[in-house]
């Protein structure tokens, strides 16, 4: 069909230029056509006819769709327009017939032409609309949250769908200046605050948030209005996602709790970031996690020269490196499989690739999972960090970046202490060589592997209960990508020694948090789905922090980026007590590594109780599940510890 299509829109085409030309020739002479300009008018008639179609023709005037003609469209008829007539006044010129032309006629042929070849093209569209309208008076009855540029995008495409599943019945839109107002012909019926009793009066099924940039806090109203009037909303995906301002219906989706608690879309210094990055080698930790897989599409942005992605998770890596290879070919991309509590292949694998950045992620971060394995959160990231830290130092690193927590601020968990730890050993190393080692803090990230909203979503599955272990909890959340794209910022911010802390916005209430999800599920919290609240777990405390007692906070160039200043630290002192924990990670006793990584990190107040898990590993263990080295052994720890360590005088516990 769309060949038979081309071939009536370039009849028309040729009947609006033979009418524009006869016709504007009628009109200069007012209808009185003089025998010698009817002559002219004959003679040229056939060269304006093939002039100005092969003008269309080499301009692909045949190949744009004008069912969505826009005013770009209508700018580039124009301009073909402009060019057909000129190219036109050239052959009159080679054919010697110009000196006799009215130059009035001219400009009225151009004009007519321009009027005519517009308005067919505008017909046709207003003619699919109507054929194809369907948005009124089918479908389910609808408000759209949003008078502006995405929602009437959104109606438009409503309109063209054919057995659309919207009758849209209004406009919702908290601008008072657009109450009362018509936008192609649907009426903007009032704000945000008249939402309940607009779905009570006029029998509103669904509400579709039309604004792609929309704040967590407004949707979060919206969704409370709609689920006290029984009402389901959804949404249109984030600009970022929008291709061309082309909105199709069947991006209309399902509310998700990101939306709920997004916040206003980060604002880089892509410059900055990229004098950072491009043609660096990188050098990612725990690049197949959810923060360090996150990290490399990032810095994959930013044109680095080779990315190496080290972890020892072998699927994840594998999957991570065919996904990465797939969205940047002409990246080099490296991906390794090691420990980074393995000091020899750290330092061989800093002594092959010489990475200019450094992003360490890979860490230990479940809570509970600590509090029964300590040695194991002193090994991987306090000893990880080390070892990570002193091969950038020995192999001349740029810039390290320690991914860190808010959870190491006061910290009532080992994993958080682990973290403190790791924070003050960077720190102290910063002052000593010209790396610039630096920390970024934040909180919990949305969707993150073993998060809260994934565990919640799988209980709302199963029917419930969903568990939450105290109503008062609150906690930071952020969505992955706005923590990298603040990660990579803040990396490229430090001059060394600094802790970065990230703008988490206002804490959130769990119980909130799995209410929202009920709801957003289409049940009713406490009715079809309970919640059930279980108690602190190990280690958990109620309210997160992001500074310490004592730490002094500054702004920085980026608004959502802030640096502590804290005092210095002295580096063989914090040396020995990283070394005095290796040495009591490989007895394996529990007690031992607590109370020295308490003295070590002294705002450190674990909230359980270590010693009655000593003594259920006392009862339950068998004799050679840990066995102890003997004195004197060469290796305390399953990998080669620095020279400090390996001098210590071991002594029996």
């Amino acid at each position: 069909m769309r060949p038979i299509k081309n071939f009536i829109i370039f009849l028309a085409d040729a009947l609006s230029i033979a009418f524009a030309f006869l016709f504007s020739f009628l009109l200069r002479f007012d209808f009185h056509l003089p025998p010698v300009m009817g002559e002219l008018l004959w003679r040229t008639l056939p060269v304006v006819l093939a002039v100005k179609l092969l003008v269309l023709f080499y301009f692909r005037f045949y190949r744009n769709l004008w069912r969505y003609a826009s005013p770009r469209d209508a700018i580039d008829i124009a301009r073909v327009v402009t060019i057909a007539s000129m190219v036109c006044v050239l052959a009159f010129v080679f054919l010697d017939v110009l000196a006799s032309f009215p130059r009035s006629v001219l400009l009225i042929d151009w004009f007519l032409l321009l009027v005519t070849v517009s308005s067919g093209r505008l017909a046709w569209r207003l003619y699919r609309e109507k054929s194809t309208a369907h948005g009124h008076g089918y479908g389910a009855r609808v408000l759209v949250f949003g008078a502006g540029e995405a929602g009437s995008l959104l109606l438009q495409e409503i309109r063209r769908q054919t057995g659309t599943p919207y009758n849209v019945v209004g406009f919702v839109d908290d601008d008072p200046a657009k109450k009362g107002m018509y936008l192609s012909g649907i009426p903007v019926l009032g704000n945000r605050a008249q939402l309940p009793a607009l779905i009570r009066n006029y029998g509103i099924r669904e509400v579709v948030v039309a604004i792609p940039s929309v704040r967590g806090s407004v949707l979060r109203s919206v969704v409370e209005s709609c689920a006290a009037e029984d009402a389901r909303v959804r949404t249109l995906p984030t600009l970022g996602d929008i291709i061309d301002g082309k909105i199709s219906v069947s991006q209309v989706r399902d509310v998700e709790i990101n939306d709920l608690l997004g916040r206003d879309p980060v604002v880089l210094d892509e410059k900055g970031i990229r004098d950072c990055l491009a043609g660096k080698v990188v050098l990612v930790s725990g690049a197949a996690g959810s923060i360090g897989s996150e990290i490399c599409r990032q810095v994959a942005r930013f044109g680095p020269g080779e990315l190496i992605l080290l972890d020892n998770a072998e699927t994840p890596l594998f999957y991570l490196e065919r996904e990465m290879r797939q969205k940047f070919p002409d990246l080099r991309i490296a991906p390794i499989i090691g420990d980074v509590r393995n000091q020899e292949k750290m330092e061989l694998l800093f002594e092959r690739f010489l990475p200019e950045v450094v992003f360490h992620a890979a860490a230990y971060k479940h809570v509970p999972m600590m509090e029964f394995n300590p040695a194991e959160a002193v090994v991987n990231n306090i000893g990880g960090t080390k070892i990570m830290a002193d091969a950038a130092r020995l192999f001349g690193v740029r810039n390290f970046v320690l991914i860190s927590s808010d959870k190491a601020v006061n910290p009532t968990n080992v994993m958080g202490a682990s973290k403190r730890a790791a924070e003050m050993y960077v720190q102290a190393l910063a002052p000593t060589c010209s790396t610039r080692f630096t920390a970024v803090r934040f909180g919990n990230v949305l969707g993150s592997n073993g998060s809260v909203i994934p565990l919640f979503m799988e209980q709302i599955r199963k029917g419930g209960p969903v568990t939450v272990t105290d109503p008062r909890v609150t906690r930071y959340f952020m969505t992955i990508p706005e923590a990298t794209q603040l990660v990579l910022q803040a990396g490229c911010l430090g001059n060394g020694g600094e802790i970065f802390v990230l703008d988490m916005g206002e804490p959130v209430r769990i119980a909130n948090l799995a209410e929202e999800l009920i709801r957003l599920s289409g049940l009713i919290p406490y009715e079809d789905i309970d919640i059930v609240f279980t108690g602190l777990r190990p280690g958990e405390k109620l309210f997160e922090e992001l500074v310490l007692e004592g730490e002094g906070i500054m702004p920085t160039a980026h608004e959502k980026i802030r640096v502590v200043t804290a005092a210095g630290a002295d580096l063989g002192e914090i040396s020995a007590d990283i070394d005095r924990l290796f040495h009591l990670a490989g007895t394996f006793d529990t007690i031992e590594v607590v109370q020295s990584l308490r003295r070590m990190v002294v705002e450190f107040a674990p909230a359980f109780n270590h010693a009655g898990m000593a003594a259920w590993d006392s009862q339950n263990a068998r004799p050679d599940m840990f066995p102890r080295r003997k004195e004197g052994s060469a290796k305390i720890l399953p990998f080669r510890v620095a020279s400090a360590a390996q001098n210590l005088t071991v002594t029996s516990s």
